[in-house]
């Protein structure tokens, strides 16, 4: 019996119309990111272990995917090992697939430092790997869209990266709204409630606020030893109302003795002082509940959500003080974001923001009425494809009725038609698909006729 073909949860084909689409947002997000003096870079789809591990937290770390060792793996691995999973897959795994973008870039930073010129700019469009429960929106291959600065402390590096997202979803015509947040902010409001060991537990949770509601991060807070009286000090911060001006106040007086706090106040007062001086257009605010669950996070946190449809959030990024530490180069603050194309696509698909010309394919079909004909479409369908059309002849010579299926499967706009009355005449005859209008063209003409379409 013949295998049924599958792949595995979490993962996608893509056919020719789906990754049209993909191209297009690709295409837009590298123009913008140009604009700004970011660069190109790849890494491998595979990290040593010990480059991956550790970076992304507790729970981070049990969503990576490890990779056998080649050969025999369990060679010499004594029994008693087997019932101990950690510590296994430690001695058998030197490898695993990327959780995302910026530790690898922090490795290649490391790694490549006397190639680069500081502060570097780098732009990568590869796919990352997670090993979570497959759901709407949430998958455990998909593509990510970073844009990172490092070797810069200056405010203007978070200016440039609200900048870039104001411009990419203008383009895309999606409404969004930027939130930000600054973690120094979170590690003063730790401090604030007399937790400040327990910054990464009240980050992580926070995190889950739009996943799984107030009530249960309380619990959550609570399991972590967070004692009733703080977490009802930091329940009124996570649901604060206002402007802008009026939270950051507020938050200046709760957080009066807190000096790191007062540092990631006086951040976000510069952030959104050159914000409002930049002229952006989408919606921007201070969301004191952002927490962004990544362990390596220390300034200015970023993420983006659609207002006209309903999905995560579908950017997001921040501030990183010392993650080249890890790798022994010290000092090397950075700070990028990162855009999920998967879900992007969701959107503009969702929304039909997709623009015609993005995901059209074969623009012009030549019908095959036999080979002396096809000889005589030849140059015509040259003569297109040199201004930039997309066209096909079609291979065989068969029923017209086939050929005109073959272009309706494509959504193909226009079929050409050359029997042997139109080639004693000199002409094509011009079928629009849509409309059922046909046009008799000198074939000299078929250029000009098309680019008045056009």
């Amino acid at each position: 019996m013949a295998q049924k073909p599958s792949i595995p949860k979490g993962t996608r084909d893509f056919g020719p119309a789906e990754m049209a689409g993909r191209n297009y947002i690709f295409d837009t997000v590298k123009t913008v990111f140009r604009k700004y003096g970011y660069a190109p870079i790849e890494t491998p789809s595979m990290e040593n272990l010990s480059t991956l591990l550790g970076k992304y937290g507790d729970e981070g770390d049990k969503l990576l995917f490890k990779i056998l060792n080649s050969g025999d793996a369990f060679g010499g691995i004594a029994p008693g090992e087997l019932a101990n999973s950690p510590s296994l897959s430690l001695k058998v795994c030197e490898k695993g697939l990327r959780y995302d973008l910026t530790v690898p870039f922090a490795r290649f930073v490391v790694q490549h430092q006397n190639e680069l010129a500081f502060p570097f700019k780098r732009y990568q469009i590869q796919p990352v790997w997670r090993a979570d429960r497959p759901q709407k929106g949430r998958y455990r291959e998909f593509y990510q869209c970073d844009v990172d600065v490092i070797g810069s402390t200056s405010m203007l590096n978070e200016l440039e990266l609200v900048q870039i997202v104001d411009e990419v979803f203008g383009k895309f015509g999606i409404n969004v709204c930027l939130k930000i947040n600054n973690r120094k902010i979170l590690a003063g409001l730790a401090e604030a409630v007399g937790h400040s060991d327990k910054l990464v537990d009240i980050t992580v949770a926070i995190d889950k606020i739009d996943k799984i509601g107030i009530e249960a991060v309380k619990e959550e807070l609570s399991s972590k030893g967070i004692d009733k009286d703080a977490i009802d000090r930091i329940e009124p911060v996570l649901a604060m109302k206002g402007s802008d001006a009026e939270k950051l106040a507020l938050m200046r007086s709760i957080l009066a003795e807190s000096e790191i706090g007062l540092k990631g106040i006086d951040e976000l007062s510069e952030l959104f002082e050159m914000i409002s001086a930049a002229g952006v257009s989408c919606g921007v605010e201070i969301d004191l509940s952002l927490a962004r669950g990544l362990n390596y996070y220390t300034g200015a946190i970023f993420e983006v959500k659609a207002l006209d449809f309903e999905i995560g959030s579908i950017c997001g990024g921040g501030r990183y003080d010392d993650l080249t530490g890890i790798f022994g180069l010290a000092g090397m603050s950075g700070v990028g974001i990162s855009f999920g194309a998967d879900r992007i696509y969701d959107v503009l698909k969702g929304l039909g923001k997709f623009p015609d010309e993005a995901v059209s394919g074969t623009e012009v079909l030549f019908a095959n009425m036999g080979r002396k004909e096809s000889v005589y479409l030849i140059p015509a369908a040259a003569a297109l494809r040199k201004c930039g059309m997309n066209v096909e002849i079609y291979p065989e010579k068969t029923k017209l009725k086939k050929q005109f299926d073959y272009a309706d499967r494509k959504s193909v706009k226009y079929l050409v038609i050359a029997g042997e009355d139109e080639m004693n005449s000199g002409t094509l005859n011009i079928k629009e698909l849509s409309s059922g209008e046909q046009s008799v063209v000198k074939i000299n003409d078929i250029v000009s006729f098309f680019s008045k379409k056009n």
